[in-house]
């Protein structure tokens, strides 16, 4: 298939997002590389709406053990110990399939945290919504609030704290920000980097849609493109979860 402006944009690339890739390989790309640009230039994994805004947050101090750049960020609480968090949003899943879309953002943060070594102790979340008298906002609320709840639930991890806010603002796109914090032992701290010849590599995970490669580019997307609905799978992870903690014990 010849890939063109049309095919860029059906991939959630803008018209100069698309003029810039052709400049930067001198040609126009194939479809599986549109499908890389497609996936690493979306909002989800780019932030691209956002980074400017990110870059003005401090990052750096005595108690920054990591900051941007690994799954999760972590602090030194002292005694040997440190805190691991992360925080992410899930706005466009969650107002397209409010329940899986918040338990998906929950989900996606706790694999974040012991995916670095730590186990996950407490969920906290910030969701505004639009006007009450809102016909969309009823639903929104309930499915949000069930999403985040119903997966820490299955993990076993409480909401410990949450915020919660009504504006006709957010109306056409509510906000879904999930946090979670993890305790780790500072000299059990796991890194994405791996090093080393003739060593093992084990994928798990849970299937995708049959979008594959889109299912993050929908960040990008807008609301009246059809968009596959995901199920979430808690309980795996949960088995996930111990076998990480078994595997690290023995």
């Amino acid at each position: 298939m010849e890939v063109n402006e049309k095919i860029a944009i059906e991939h959630g690339l803008k018209k100069d997002e698309y003029k810039k890739i052709c400049d930067l390989l001198k040609r126009n790309p194939n479809l599986t590389e549109l499908g890389i640009f497609s996936a690493m230039w979306n909002e989800h994994c780019s932030y691209k709406s956002s980074r400017l805004h990110l870059k003005k947050l401090p990052t750096k101090g005595k108690k920054v053990i990591q900051g941007p750049g690994e799954n999760a960020g972590v602090i030194d609480i002292d005694d040997g110990d440190a805190i691991v968090f992360k925080i992410e949003s899930h706005n466009h899943p969650s107002f397209i399939e409010p329940y899986q879309g918040a338990a998906t953002g929950v989900g996606g943060i706790m694999r974040d945290v012991f995916t670095m070594g730590a186990r996950p102790i407490a969920n906290l979340n910030s969701i505004h919504f639009g006007s009450p008298q809102n016909k969309k906002t009823k639903n929104l609320l309930r499915g949000v609030v069930n999403g985040i709840g119903g997966y820490g639930n299955c993990m076993g991890i409480p909401t410990i704290a949450g915020q919660t806010s009504f504006d006709s603002s957010y109306n056409g796109n509510i906000l879904v920000n999930a946090m979670t914090l993890g305790l780790v032992k500072k000299n059990k701290i796991f890194y994405s980097k791996a090093a080393g010849l003739n060593k093992p590599v084990i994928y798990v995970g849970s299937k995708t849609g049959r979008d594959g490669i889109h299912g993050a580019s929908m960040a990008s997307a807008s609301f009246d493109e059809k968009i596959e609905e995901k199920k979430n799978q808690p309980f795996k992870l949960v088995i996930l979860l111990q076998k990480n903690f078994y595997l690290k014990l023995v």
